[in-house]
């Protein structure tokens, strides 16, 4: 991990239940398979990738504010937050990291709510819509952003 740069990778409210909740919208794979893809990926990419789960919103303002100054940039997949949260784009914008935001179903395609996110006007980018295959487009994304 020496002379690698940090990413945190933050998932939100129910992708605990990736795998079991909805696989029709976001597939069969795990958060644990989708958190060792992600270390892979990164170490591959020179980043040193630490993933975290939460399903609460304060839980993920801390995370996302103590990469201030100790991360590089931050993945993000907000959940549901993203359409909701005030006080997660409030610590992004306190965090002054740049961060992806990530979607493993395309929330356009979906809900009329799903298609507003609070996130989206401070991204460096948006990446929806391709399952989970999208962390590693992130996390190539990140690695270009940060070089």
């Amino acid at each position: 991990m020496a002379g690698q740069k940090k990413v945190l990778v933050l998932n939100g409210p129910n992708l605990n239940m990736l795998g079991m909740r909805e696989p029709a919208i976001y597939g069969s794979g795990t958060l644990a398979d989708i958190e060792a893809a992600c270390a892979r990926h990164g170490e591959a990419l020179g980043l040193a990738v630490t993933c975290r789960q939460s399903n609460h919103e304060g839980e993920l303002v801390t995370w996302i504010q103590e990469a201030r100054g100790s991360q590089a940039g931050i993945v993000l997949n907000a959940g549901a937050y993203t359409h909701t949260s005030i006080a997660i784009p409030d610590a992004l914008t306190a965090a002054e990291v740049p961060f992806i935001e990530l979607h493993l179903s395309n929330v356009f395609a979906r809900e009329e709510f799903r298609h507003h996110s609070w996130l989206s006007p401070l991204a460096k980018g948006i990446i929806c819509g391709f399952g989970a295959k999208g962390y590693s487009l992130a996390l190539d994304a990140m690695a270009e952003i940060l070089d």
